[in-house]
Order: C-alpha cells, then sequence, then structure tokens
C-alpha cells in the first residue's frame, strides 16, 4: 500500500528508458496518422470505416503525449531539484522551451501555407487566431516555463498533497469553462481550452502532466525490480481498460455507442475538455502506457522505428508537418489527391521517414 504521507526520495538512472521512447513513439505515429489524414484528405471526406476504428484510435495519442511529457520529466529531473546544479537544469529546461517557441511559430507559418492570406499568418503568429496542427508545441512551449517551478515543490511534497493537487486543478478547469476571461477568447483557450480554437489549455491538461509525473516516479522505483514493475503495468492496464470501460458504458446508458464512437473520432469533447472524450482518449492512452513498460527494452528493440521517433519528438513533429503542409500540400500540391487508403500509406511512410531522418542526423553528428 502505498504511504501517502511519504515524501519522494528517488533513485536516479543515467540511462535512457527505452520505454518511455516506446511510449513516446507511439504517441507520435498515433499524431502522424491523425494529421496526415486530416492535412491531405479532411476528415469530411474520411469514409466511416476510416473514422471508426481507425481515426477513433488516434485520440488516444494526445493523452499519451501529455501523460509521458511527464513521465519523462519525472524520470531526468525529479531526482535532482535538489542538487547544486538544479538552477542549471531547470535553465536548460527553460532553453528547450524558448527552442521549441520558435519551431512551433515556423510550423504555424509551413501549416498555414499557401491556404491563408499573410495578414492572418501574422495575426496567427501574434496570437490574434490560432492553427490547428502545430498547437501541441505551443503548449509545450509554455509548459516548459511553469513545470521547472513546480518540480522542486513536488518533489518534497507528500503524496496525499499530489494527489490533491490533481484533482483540484480538473475541478479548477472545469470551474473555469464558466467563465468568459473578461471577453478574451485566446486567454481562455490558453488556460483552459475553448471551443473555437484547436489549443490545449495550461490548467487543462495540467492534471495529465501531474499524473504523468507521478507514473514517472513510479516508473524510476520500479526500474530494477521485476515485480514492482510488473504491479505498475498492471495498474496502468486496469485503469485504463475502467476508464475505456466507462466509456462504453455511458454510452450504452445514452443510446448509441456507435454515435459515441463517431462523435470521438471526430473531436466533439476534446476542447474543452469533455468526460466521454477524456475517459476514451486517457483510458487507452494508460493502456498503450502500460503495455510499452510491459514490454520494456525487447520490445523497444522489435519496434525500433517507433522507438526512435519517440528518442527525438521535435525533430519526429518537424519533420512531419515539413513533409505533409510544406511539401506534399504545398510544393507538391497533393491536397484532396489521395484516397484515405492512399493517405494512410503515406502516414505510414512519414512515420517511418521521421525515423530514418533522425537516425541519419545522430550517424552525422556521430562522425563531425
Amino acid at each position: 500500500m502505498p504511504n501517502f504521507k511519504e515524501v519522494p526520495v528517488l533513485p536516479r538512472l543515467e540511462r535512457r528508458i527505452e520505454a518511455i521512447d516506446l511510449a513516446r513513439g507511439i504517441a507520435i505515429a498515433l499524431m502522424i496518422l491523425s494529421h496526415t489524414v486530416s492535412g491531405l484528405v479532411g476528415i469530411p471526406n474520411v469514409p466511416e470505416w476510416g473514422m471508426v476504428p481507425v481515426h477513433l484510435l488516434t485520440k488516444f495519442s494526445s493523452s499519451l503525449f501529455i501523460l509521458v511529457f511527464g513521465v519523462a520529466l519525472a524520470v531526468a529531473f525529479l531526482p535532482r531539484t535538489r542538487d547544486e546544479d538544479w538552477p542549471r537544469r531547470r535553465l536548460k529546461l527553460w532553453l528547450r522551451a524558448l527552442e521549441v517557441w520558435f519551431w512551433y511559430k515556423a510550423l504555424t507559418i509551413v501549416e498555414m501555407l499557401p491556404f491563408n492570406a499573410p495578414a492572418d499568418i501574422v495575426n496567427t503568429l501574434l496570437y490574434g487566431n490560432f492553427a490547428i496542427w502545430v498547437e501541441i508545441l505551443g503548449f509545450y512551449a509554455i509548459a516548459l516555463l511553469w513545470v521547472p517551478l513546480v518540480l522542486p515543490f513536488w518533489a518534497r511534497a507528500p503524496l496525499w498533497s499530489r494527489l490533491a493537487a490533481i484533482v483540484l486543478l480538473a475541478a479548477l478547469s472545469a470551474w473555469l469553462q464558466g467563465f468568459d476571461f473578461g471577453g478574451n477568447a485566446i486567454l481562455k483557450a490558453l488556460l483552459v481550452d475553448h471551443e473555437d480554437y484547436y489549443t490545449w489549455g495550461q490548467l487543462s491538461r495540467a492534471p495529465l502532466v501531474l499524473t504523468g509525473l507521478l507514473i514517472g516516479e513510479a516508473a524510476l522505483r520500479c526500474a530494477s525490480e521485476r515485480a514492482d514493475r510488473r504491479r505498475l503495468v498492471l495498474a496502468l492496464l486496469a485503469l485504463g481498460a475502467v476508464m475505456v470501460g466507462a466509456f462504453f458504458a455511458l454510452a450504452a446508458v445514452n443510446g448509441d455507442v456507435h454515435a459515441a464512437m463517431l462523435a470521438v473520432a471526430n473531436n466533439v469533447g476534446k476542447h474543452p475538455p469533455g468526460l466521454a472524450f477524456m475517459l476514451f482518449s486517457v483510458g487507452g492512452a494508460f493502456v498503450l502506457l502500460g503495455l510499452a513498460l510491459a514490454g520494456g527494452a525487447t520490445a523497444a528493440k522489435a519496434l525500433l522505428p517507433l522507438t526512435l521517433v519517440g528518442s527525438d519528438a521535435l525533430k519526429a513533429f518537424i519533420f512531419h508537418i515539413v513533409m505533409i503542409f510544406l511539401v506534399l500540400r504545398f510544393l507538391l500540391e497533393r491536397n484532396g489527391v489521395y484516397t484515405y487508403a492512399e493517405t494512410l500509406g503515406v502516414g505510414a511512410l512519414l512515420i517511418l521517414g521521421a525515423a530514418l531522418w533522425i537516425w541519419l542526423t545522430r550517424w552525422i553528428a556521430a562522425r563531425r
């Protein structure tokens, strides 16, 4: 049984946990498939079998991505918050935030070409509007500013207070949905999501980041104990199954399970977060994370392209956005040309291409 008054004292790992890279790679692969379809075909043109089950399953991506963000931060930084060099590590995270923000703005331009006027692009760059496909980078750029400030307090807090923080933040975010923030829709979108913008609120997604910190802490503790690692995996699988089961139970009570699945596939309840969408998306994310941890280094090696993609998420993200929107849509004018099945093939090639690009850049860097 966990000790709810316990302050975490965490072991340190000097190596990467390949299973975390694999989980992140799965999230990015699902994201690439989703972006390829929505960017080249358009959701209204997707056949029914593509929406359910194919496009439905890609909804695990965003929640898994954010969860693994928290897991990775816990593994790499949480045990070191009391070190003398913590200010240097904190600065490293803030510099990473600046790097992510730069690419967020650069890829906003790439995404909006050639279907938007220059004035609209400039307005979006100045936070007068939001793009669509690159907005997850905007979330990470801001999150990397506040998370380093939270980590030292999180590392010293007993378990009960960390659990309470997750619950209270979720409740606060839901409550703030009733406020209009003085008519400032952009501010509301940045904090708690807004139904008119495809962006990610910091407060509404913070509970997922903090949950990832808890899972990362558990992964650190279980790194050298097979029995403990098995219990963590079973807990994640069980929690995920319960949440996905609750989604289907809720859909059955409302009378139409297929309609509920189709709604999730169409992003109903994604911005701002809705109960049905989050049950399905977060539940599936827990299952996928549990399976990745269960597979460990063996699965990471067997699924090496996914692991490579997950080992450098920013580079993979840049690659697929440039290929979809700059190369295929803008330069080659392939928007609306491919069938849905062909687009899935293009998405698979982009996943492999991202893995190859990461491997190639590392190979070149190693020989300089």
